[in-house]
């Protein structure tokens, strides 16, 4: 492969926590949750102190701190967080205009062509992490490759502060030895049917053929087909547009009842409206995702003339819930809001663009 492109994926170390841990020097080296408490909310992120006894970000508090006895819960400070993101996304465009991000703590870039003219993407993000420690005194990680879904993983193989490359030459060895769950689009559900047929690592995935995937995984089928052989076209969009925000999760366990269900949605809603606090978007029609036991996929919606608010959402989610009987228990649900107060711009997607290089 002689033409490909240079894409960077930067990815902050725990970075609301780490920011606490800055602004605090009395919790650093210990265990943080940012969110939630010991009775109730959802940990909205965790120190590295806290990953180790098995804290994460989407967990109840109350299990995050049976996991953790001595935790220490803060509130989130998303202002804070929005303003050292800002500071992180200058330094991006020190180097290029061509930078997609994903939320406050990562984003893509792409510096095939750079404002540095530097032919290396490897020296570039090392660059960009030692400015990022410079600047704002937190740790960044990076993947580098010649696609998106590459670099991301890239950028988890030497966490918390390195990174990696995956070079074309490399890539499908790499992916064979993948495991299905550090796959991009495979989430923990998907993984566990893919098991069912004796798909554990990127090698077994490609024994199978396109008809195989697509009919037992919809149009996610051409979607694994083309990532375990390492294609995935998708370009560094600088002016990608939200149409949508969402949270869901996915039981350890099935639940069969209504008590179980309301619970589970509260831990969601609440992290829904995290997300939603942090981006500072409405959105008018909400909507109720239910995936039963089965992997049955059922979504119900509501949508309103005016913005609704936190209660409003609220209350639509548990009116939806009941809008009728659910039909078996339940092991996933997942709450949307789109139709959002955003100018609605449409994306042209052009020709892929290559560019020859030499090094990586």
């Amino acid at each position: 492969m002689d033409n490909i492109r240079k894409i960077i994926h930067v990815d902050m170390d725990a970075f609301y926590a780490s920011v606490e841990q800055l602004d605090n020097p009395d919790l650093v080296g210990k265990p943080v949750a940012v969110g939630g408490n010991r009775e109730r909310g959802v940990v909205a992120a965790a120190s590295y102190e806290a990953r180790k006894y098995g804290v994460r970000s989407a967990m109840s508090g109350k299990m995050a701190a049976l996991k953790c006895p001595h935790l220490i819960f803060v509130r989130p400070r998303f202002e804070r967080y929005k303003e050292i993101s800002n500071q992180i996304r200058e330094i991006f465009f020190e180097y290029t205009d061509l930078v997609e991000p994903l939320s406050l703590d990562e984003a893509f870039l792409d510096v095939t062509e750079n404002k540095f003219q530097n032919p290396s993407a490897t020296l570039l993000a090392k660059e960009i992490r030692e400015k990022i420690k410079l600047k704002t005194g937190l740790n960044a990680s990076a993947g580098i490759s010649y696609n998106k879904f590459l670099a991301k993983t890239a950028s988890d193989i030497n966490k918390p502060n390195g990174q990696a490359v995956i070079l074309p030459k490399e890539a499908e060895a790499f992916l064979e030895k993948l495991p299905i769950e550090k796959f991009f689009g495979i989430g923990k559900v998907t993984a566990e049917k893919m098991k069912k047929f004796g798909i554990h690592q990127g090698k077994d995935l490609k024994e199978y053929s396109l008809q195989f995937l697509t009919k037992k995984f919809g149009k996610s089928g051409l979607h694994f087909y083309n990532i375990v052989r390492g294609i995935h076209m998708s370009e560094v969009q600088p002016n990608r547009e939200r149409k949508s925000i969402s949270a869901e999760n996915t039981f350890e366990k099935d639940l069969p009842t209504q008590a179980e269900w309301e619970d589970a949605l509260k831990g969601v809603f609440e992290e829904l409206m995290r997300r939603i606090e942090k981006t500072g978007i409405k959105g008018r029609t909400i909507t109720l995702k239910i995936k039963y036991k089965d992997f049955t996929l059922q979504t119900r919606s509501k949508s309103f003339d005016q913005y609704p608010d936190k209660e409003k959402i609220w209350e639509t989610v548990l009116e939806l819930l009941n809008q009728e009987r659910l039909t078996d228990a339940v092991r996933l649900f997942g709450i949307g809001i789109s139709n959002l107060n955003l100018l609605e711009e449409k994306i042209h997607f052009g020709k892929q663009l290559w560019f020859e290089f030499e090094d990586f």
